[in-house]
C-alpha cells in the first residue's frame, strides 16, 4: 500500500501530540479527486486544529491544513484529469477533512479550481486562503479616487492584513495599518502602508460612542475592542469589513454609527463562499490584484511546523508561513 508523510495531531489522555506519521493513501471516491499536494500554508485555524481546539476539529486522529496546491494524482471527476495544477482552499479541508498538511489529499471534486495560467503553485499558496479573504474584503470596499482618508487595515503583519495592504497599494489606495508590533515598521511600510498606528496608543483613551472620523473605510481581522474603535472612527457611508476574532469576540459598540453615518459591518467568509465566487478572486489575484508576496513568506518544511504553529498563536507570526512537501527546507 502507497503511503504518504503528514503532520499528524493525535489526541491522548495527556493533551494532543503532533508527529510527523506514514499514512496510507486513500482508494479513490465517487465525484472526488485525489491531490498531490506540493504546498500547504499556516493559517491561524490551522493552529487551533493542531492544538486539538474542537471548535475547529471536531475528531482525532487528524491531518490540519486549510489550503493546498498540488497536482491531480486521481480524479473520479469529469471536470478534472491527473496531472491538472489545481487549488483547494477552506470548505471541510483542513477542519474535518484530512488538509494540506499531508502531501496526499482526497477531496470533492466541487472544493476544487484550476491553478491560473499565470500565477505559480508557490504563488498561489503564498495569497492561499488569507488571500482569499483580503481580495473579498478589498471586493467589498467601494474604492475611487475621491477617498480623503486612508482605509484602515488591522492586524496587519499578519496574513490577510499585509496582502490586503499590498492589494490597496497597489491600487493607489493609502493605507494606515495598525500593528502590535513596533519592530514591524519597515515590513509595512515595505507593503505599502502610508501610516503605521501602534494598537497601544489606539486603544488608550475611552472608547466613545461616536468619535471624530479618520478613516474612509476599514479592513478589520482581529475584532473585539479594536473593530469598536474602528467603527466609531470611521467616514460617512463607510464599509467595514469583519474576517477574524484574536482580540475578541465580542463587540460593544452602539448604534449611532450606523443610523448617522450610515456605516456598514460587513462579515467576509472566504472559506464558505461560492466556488464561482473564488474563481472569480483567484482571477483577481493572478490578474489586476496580483503582488509580489516573495519578500513577506517563509518557506518551510513539515518539521518545522510546532515552532511555527506557536508564533502563529502568540501573536508574533510576520507575513505568510508556506510548507513545501518533499523537501527539507
Amino acid at each position: 500500500m502507497s503511503t504518504y508523510k503528514a503532520y499528524y495531531v493525535e489526541e491522548y489522555d495527556e493533551g494532543f501530540k503532533s508527529s510527523i506519521t506514514e499514512l496510507p493513501i486513500p482508494d479513490l471516491e465517487s465525484d472526488k479527486v485525489i491531490i498531490q499536494v506540493n504546498y500547504s500554508s499556516l493559517n491561524y485555524k490551522d493552529a487551533l486544529s493542531a492544538s486539538g481546539n474542537k471548535g475547529v476539529t471536531k475528531v482525532y486522529p487528524f491531518v490540519p491544513g486549510i489550503d493546498a496546491v498540488g497536482t491531480i494524482y486521481k480524479s473520479s471527476s469529469d471536470n478534472f484529469k491527473e496531472g491538472d495544477e489545481v487549488i483547494v482552499t477552506g470548505y471541510d479541508m483542513g477542519m474535518n477533512t484530512h488538509g494540506g498538511f499531508g502531501e496526499y489529499i482526497q477531496v470533492p471534486s466541487s472544493w476544487v479550481i484550476a491553478l491560473p495560467s499565470n500565477l505559480s503553485k508557490k504563488e498561489a499558496i503564498s495569497f492561499g486562503t488569507a488571500g482569499l479573504t483580503a481580495a473579498a474584503s478589498v471586493d467589498s470596499l467601494p474604492l475611487d479616487n475621491s477617498l480623503d482618508k486612508p482605509v484602515v487595515v488591522t492586524g496587519a503583519t499578519g496574513g490577510v492584513g499585509c496582502i490586503s495592504i499590498g492589494i490597496l497599494s497597489k491600487l493607489g489606495v493609502s493605507v494606515a495599518a495598525i500593528t502590535g508590533k513596533p519592530l514591524a515598521t519597515d515590513f509595512l511600510n515595505d507593503l505599502g502602508a502610508s501610516s503605521i498606528i501602534m494598537r497601544d496608543s489606539f486603544v488608550e483613551n475611552d472608547i466613545k460612542p461616536l468619535d471624530k472620523s479618520e478613516f474612509s473605510h476599514a479592513i478589520d481581522t482581529v475584532g473585539g475592542e479594536i473593530l469598536a474603535r474602528i467603527i466609531s472612527k470611521t467616514d460617512r457611508h463607510a464599509v467595514i469589513t469583519c474576517c477574524g476574532n484574536v482580540n475578541s469576540i465580542k463587540l460593544n459598540t452602539t448604534v449611532f454609527p450606523f443610523i448617522l453615518r450610515g456605516i456598514i459591518l460587513k462579515g467576509i467568509d472566504s472559506a464558505e463562499a461560492k466556488i464561482e465566487y473564488k474563481e472569480y478572486l483567484w482571477k483577481k489575484l493572478s490578474s489586476d490584484w496580483k503582488i509580489n508576496m516573495n519578500p513577506f513568506i517563509k518557506e518551510i518544511s513539515l518539521n518545522k511546523l510546532d515552532n511555527e504553529i506557536q508564533k502563529i498563536l502568540s501573536g508574533q507570526q510576520q507575513g505568510r508561513i508556506i510548507i513545501k512537501h518533499g523537501e527539507n527546507v
